[in-house]
């Protein structure tokens, strides 16, 4: 059976006061909490076995339904050394990762449960209407994205053109525990300092680097990350105004 992992032990300090007392992942849109609608598009998948590693305030964490775990670290590492802390279970299960600062409509869950790779992740194709809402100009944001035959091929460096860019990496992934086991044999190799400094992109781009096989899996549109004010503020924009229009997938969870 597939478990779900959600990512939620940073403060988010770009959202500033907002997260003085909270996790990011509960700030409200649209009126309910980021984690609301994470688990919302989690469960309408089916997934019940749903773990949050959190660290800053992971005491205001919700707990019904849901399991947690605490990255006690998480103010001096990154996001692989949180995703370690659900070790046991990636091993054991299939497991979705989601980071817990991002909005999404349930059918990117439904096509990673697809997936055929042991290791796999969504990106956003039409990424560039969304970078243009977020940032005046995309470029001092988007990384480099190569995708050919439905694998990854190059991730997250710099780029100096759009036609860098084949799609935008949205944060969330599926590993098999067959597909876990490569990464830890990959992570084996790298020190405890340079494995507590890792994001996940780093990570990906690692993975390749040492020949996984990393599916790429089309998405077009229908989701947000939400990382500062402007994220935030274009959110709630989303969640108030009539279907049909810029990005409103997610609001299906």
């Amino acid at each position: 059976m597939t478990e779900a992992v959600v990512l939620v032990a940073g403060r988010g300090s770009r959202l500033q006061e907002l997260t003085e007392d909270r996790p990011k992942c509960l700030i409200e849109i649209g009126g309910k909490p980021i984690i609301n609608w994470i688990l919302g598009a989690l469960r309408r998948n089916g997934l019940t076995g749903i773990t949050l590693v959190g660290g800053y305030r992971a005491d205001l964490l919700p707990v019904e339904g849901v399991a947690k775990r605490l990255n006690v670290r998480w103010e001096e590492t990154n996001m692989v050394a949180t995703l370690l802390c659900a070790d046991d279970i990636l091993r054991a299960h299939p497991t979705i990762v989601s980071y817990g600062d991002i909005l999404y409509a349930p059918t990117a869950i439904q096509s990673l449960l697809c997936a055929r790779e042991d290791i796999a992740i969504t990106y956003d194709r039409a990424w560039l209407e969304l970078w243009q809402a977020r940032f005046t100009d995309p470029l001092d944001d988007a990384e480099t994205f190569h995708e050919e035959g439905g694998l990854l091929r190059a991730i997250g460096s710099r780029a100096s053109s759009v036609n860098d860019i084949h799609g935008q990496y949205m944060g969330l992934l599926r590993f098999t525990p067959a597909g876990w086991l490569r990464v830890r044999a990959v992570l084996d190799t790298q020190s405890q300092a340079r494995i507590d400094r890792l994001d996940m992109t780093s990570l990906l781009s690692l993975l390749l680097a040492h020949g996984e096989r990393i599916a790429a899996i089309p998405v077009d549109g229908g989701w947000l990350e939400v990382d500062n004010q402007t994220d935030l503020s274009l959110a709630r924009r989303i969640a108030a105004s009539p279907p049909g229009t810029f990005h409103h997938d997610w609001r299906a969870a």
